[in-house]
């Protein structure tokens, strides 16, 4: 079993973490303060279920080109 990740950098340069498949959703201010909120996160969802054998994170890169 395996959760993934969405991951979006915020404009403050924080990121914000929503996991597609379970109602997990974390931020962090850093990339390490990330990983570290979201394995948080996950083991407080799963007190009463199994936990995943791995966490993918999946970086959303989204940018506006301007076209004038």
């Amino acid at each position: 079993m395996e959760y993934v990740f969405e991951v979006v950098r915020e404009y403050d340069g924080g990121y914000c973490a929503e996991c597609l498949s379970a109602d997990i959703v974390t931020e962090g201010d850093s990339w390490k303060e990330l990983c570290e909120n979201i394995k948080e996160a996950t083991t407080a969802y799963c007190f009463d279920k199994p936990m995943p054998k791995t966490i993918r994170l999946h970086m959303v890169h989204n940018e506006v080109l301007s076209c004038a």
